[in-house]
């Protein structure tokens, strides 16, 4: 064999070896954004707590009883509509916070069951505030076009960053996952979250205990 053409065959093998090794990288990087867009803890298992005393059910999800819940932090910021909003105006009522975003296939497919159960809770008057964390949308024009699509008329934080998402003490049943929900009692404190898109059983089970406490 001549020296000109070992070159080629070993230089081919180097470029065959980088494409397989750009592939591999291009396959993990899809899997790994399809995963935080879904579930970024493993089926909705927690890996924070409150105080540790929390059960999470074959649903994925958590409650905490309501001598071990802890206060929510404070969430406030500009709406996505250009107007305000801040958690703890919100104290005596049960709070349902949904952090979202458009580009979420997961989160399309629960806004139905929240537009559904948020708008008859309100004709019902229930002491029921809904209010969403947009996260990861680079503008608001998405995020509106999004609420206008699924009819959702509550609220929602922007918060492209996810700096909002990161004011949830560690230890605590925070969101960590696109979507999640977390919904607080009538004090402000803690007391279910999901890390996966609920529909609308699941969504009233979360609401409705809560509004029976006393």
């Amino acid at each position: 064999m001549s020296l000109s053409r070992a070159r080629v065959r070993r230089s081919s093998r180097r470029s065959a070896g980088g494409r397989a090794v750009l592939l591999t990288a291009v396959t993990l990087a899809s899997t790994l954004a399809l995963s935080a867009c879904s579930d970024a803890d493993g089926g909705g298992k927690p890996s924070g707590s409150a105080g540790g005393n929390y059960v999470t059910g074959p649903n994925g999800i958590s409650t905490v009883a309501k001598a071990d819940r802890v206060d929510a932090p404070k969430l406030d910021g500009e709406t996505v509509d250009g107007k305000t909003a801040d958690t703890t105006a919100l104290k005596g009522k049960v709070v349902v916070l949904n952090v979202w975003g458009s580009w979420c296939p997961p989160c399309r497919a629960e806004a139905p069951y929240f537009a559904k159960v948020s708008k008859e809770m309100a004709d019902a008057g229930k002491d029921v505030a809904f209010l969403g964390m947009n996260t990861r949308d680079s503008s608001k024009q998405n995020a509106t076009a999004f609420e206008e699509n699924f009819g959702i008329t509550y609220p929602s934080l922007f918060d492209p960053d996810g700096k909002l998402m990161l004011r949830f003490p560690k230890g605590t049943l925070n969101p960590q996952s696109i979507p999640s929900t977390i919904v607080l009692d009538k004090e402000g404190k803690i007391a279910a979250r999901t890390l996966v898109a609920v529909n609308e059983e699941q969504l009233r089970s979360m609401i409705d205990p809560l509004l029976a406490e006393k």
